[in-house]
């Protein structure tokens, strides 16, 4: 098979969360375990950042690629899900794993992933480790998928583990309270292991510390300790927060060893787009009318981008969205404004919620607009409609974004 065919082979054989959902959705670590054995534990084999969380650990990861890259070292970036390109998981020092590469780990491996029935998830992150280890890495940075104490990745001995935040999303798998959700995140704390949180949340803080007395880990807030940290390229007053996060973990690195100047910290937060290929956060698309996309989809991410709209200065809003079928809207409704006009669309997945559904449920709530039947057609008519000085803002699901970006 080629690199076409044999993602095309990984799309439709192996479920895969982001279009399937819930039935795609394996909630243990034995397949992984069992594939991981099967490729010679190539986890073990370098160092490794775990970063998991409700909003920010992808941004979070890519910052803290982009400032160790800039010290010279040789970074490995495990990230989901992609938005064009399957490769984009996969990354060493900016650069996507090979086409190539990814047509021989299948089929190498393919009578394996098949027999053992592995989701898409769990093989995609045996790839990467497998990639990461023959490449030789000094360090990857490895962002959880879902979750956190049952996501693939959680088989990892890492360094240092992340928790960004906790927010409500997910909930069918991971709980419906943030203690709940917590408790999930938490899983990735490891014994005798750091733990940086990002965000000092008093309704989860007791359960973060207890986890990390039992694991007898070090844990530290980094929004109680880093006081002042470094602009950051990733744009969106939202990015404040990680980018502390990314500070206070980068800072953790060099008391155990890793040599990082203060102008690695500038250069790699100062250039996070370029060195890591990072996009959907906060990406303009054009001018006169401005176009914005953002990737935030649950209340918590969603809450801020739309509290960043508040600070554009513009004569008409106008919102592209649309969301996944299993997204409780009622959670969501009240973050946005009667006053934008609405572009209802369904993104190409099978798990793509109906525009017209969503238009009706959004009309109830006074937020008014039309459905179309793309996410390219709700954007050629939100650009017909819209003057210069307007602002068009696309958005809902990381899905949406990805047919625009």
């Amino acid at each position: 098979m080629n690199y076409a065919e044999t993602t095309s082979w990984m799309f439709s054989k192996l479920p895969m969360y982001q279009s399937h959902g819930k039935t795609a959705y394996k909630e243990d670590l034995h397949r992984t375990e069992r594939l991981v054995s099967h490729l010679k534990n190539p986890h073990q084999n370098f160092k490794s950042v775990h970063i998991g969380g409700t909003n920010g650990k992808g941004s979070t990861s890519h910052m803290i690629a982009a400032v160790l890259q800039k010290a010279g070292y040789k970074v490995g970036l495990y990230t989901s899900p992609h938005l064009k390109d399957y490769r984009e998981r996969i990354k060493i020092n900016g650069k996507k794993i090979s086409k190539k590469n990814v047509v021989n780990f299948v089929k190498i491996n393919r009578s394996f992933l098949e027999l053992h029935g592995l989701s898409f998830f769990e093989m995609t992150v045996g790839m990467a480790f497998d990639f990461f280890s023959n490449e030789k890495v000094d360090i990857a940075i490895i962002e959880v998928g879902l979750g956190g104490r049952l996501d693939s990745t959680n088989v990892i001995s890492p360094l240092l583990s992340v928790i960004t935040n906790i927010g409500k999303d997910h909930t069918q798998f991971l709980g419906n309270t943030l203690q709940k959700i917590a408790i999930e995140k938490a899983g990735i704390i490891k014994y005798n292991t750091p733990v940086v949180i990002g965000q000092y949340q008093k309704e989860v803080v007791s359960v973060f510390k207890k986890k990390a007395v039992q694991m007898n880990s070090e844990i530290s807030f980094a929004d109680k300790e880093i006081k002042k940290s470094f602009m950051c390229s990733l744009k969106g007053s939202y990015q404040k927060l990680n980018v502390k996060t990314a500070h206070q973990a980068i800072n953790i690195l060099i008391s155990k060893g890793f040599k990082i100047s203060e102008s690695s910290f500038e250069l790699g937060f100062g250039n996070v787009q370029n060195l890591t290929g990072i996009k959907g956060r906060w990406d303009i698309l054009g001018s006169s009318p401005k176009i914005i996309c953002d990737t935030a989809h649950n209340t918590e991410g969603l809450s801020l981008v739309l509290e960043q709209l508040q600070k554009e200065s513009y004569d008409n809003l106008h919102i592209v969205l649309g969301f996944v079928n299993d997204k409780s809207l009622n959670d969501i409704i009240e973050l946005f404004p009667v006053s934008a006009r609405y572009y209802f669309c369904k993104p190409d997945i099978p798990r793509g919620l109906d525009s017209d559904k969503l238009r009706r449920f959004f009309s109830d709530y006074n937020l008014n607009g039309k459905a179309y039947s793309s996410v390219k057609e709700a954007l050629f008519y939100a650009k017909s409609i819209s003057k210069q000085n307007d602002l068009i803002f696309i958005g809902g699901s990381t899905f949406v974004v990805a047919e625009v970006i």
